[in-house]
């Protein structure tokens, strides 16, 4: 049975899940897959609101339209607009994951398959840690190296960032209350 320890941090209570077994490929992968359809539809969403924010920026003159018809058309033809436009989407799809891991360990994905992403002595990231966690995940593909690392299991990811990912009991993945 794994442990469970109760801090207090700035008057708000955390649980820290110590001696959980780390997660292996499987596990991540099939939670990869869950996060992933929700991170497609968190970018189409976003898109669909920074598409509409350029339009408006392109209606009331922000935007020079250089002659196209069509807006997409002057949002491919410009660096800039392609990079704030699909910025936008992907800026939001890292506050998912960043907002998740460092609310309580765990996105959508990792709560279905009872996972959850922690420091070392078992407390929840922060959002720092989560930002560096994010940037050499490389799309999920850091949890390849959990294949090789068989011993330790830790990805890409877990390696650079001293963090772990661990699988919680059912009783430790319900919701506190």
């Amino acid at each position: 049975m794994a442990k469970q320890e109760t801090a207090k941090q700035e008057d708000t209570t955390f649980v820290r899940y110590t001696e959980f077994p780390r997660a292996g490929f499987f596990r991540r992968f099939g939670s990869w897959v869950y996060d992933a359809l929700i991170a497609i539809a968190v970018y189409m969403v976003a898109g669909a609101i920074g598409f509409g924010l350029f339009a408006l920026a392109a209606n009331i003159g922000l935007v020079d339209t250089a002659g196209y018809d069509h807006l997409i058309d002057v949002k491919e033809s410009s660096i800039v607009y392609r990079i704030l436009v699909d910025g936008w989407g992907i800026g939001w799809v890292a506050f998912f994951f960043i907002y998740f891991w460092a609310r309580n360990g765990q996105t959508i994905g990792m709560k279905a398959w009872r996972l959850r992403v922690q420091n070392l002595d078992g407390s929840v990231i922060d959002k720092k840690t989560g930002l560096k966690r994010l940037l050499p995940t490389l799309l999920g593909l850091g949890n390849f190296l959990v294949l090789f690392d068989r011993k330790n299991k830790q990805s890409l990811q877990d390696k650079l960032t001293n963090t772990e990912v661990v699988v919680l009991s059912l009783a430790a993945n319900e919701p506190r209350r």
